[in-house]
């Protein structure tokens, strides 16, 4: 008896867990990834801000270089759809010096129509 009822209660469990949505939310605090090592090197950045212009997107973040040196900063924008799935192709990574003691901002946008969120990759 004991047996049958742990049976149901992880078949109900397995069930419970096939009902999951074919979504993948992308967050408002999950917009900006950085490596421990940016933020070593004294870059700070905006979140990325995401511009919805008919049917083209784009999006840009300011980035700040607090150090006395320049600094090489790689990065790469990820695109989602409206059921928050990743776009492909995927852009190329990019690269850009921030001078010392100032700020640049990137660009991107996607390669194809229908981006409705973004997430901005930072690392060194």
């Amino acid at each position: 008896m004991l047996r049958g009822r742990v049976a149901l209660g992880l078949a109900a469990l397995l069930l419970a867990g096939c009902r999951s949505q074919p979504e993948i939310p992308v967050a408002s605090d999950q917009t900006l990834v950085m490596e421990s090592s940016i933020l070593a090197a004294g870059i700070s950045a905006q979140p990325p801000t995401f511009n919805a212009r008919d049917l083209q997107s784009s999006a840009s973040s300011r980035l700040f270089n607090e150090r006395q040196k320049p600094v090489t900063v790689h990065y790469r924008f990820y695109w989602y759809d409206a059921r928050g799935l990743e776009m492909h192709p995927l852009e190329q990574p990019r690269s850009v010096t921030i001078p010392a003691n100032s700020a640049v901002t990137l660009y991107g946008s996607p390669g194809a129509l229908g981006a409705h969120s973004v997430r901005l990759y930072l690392y060194l």
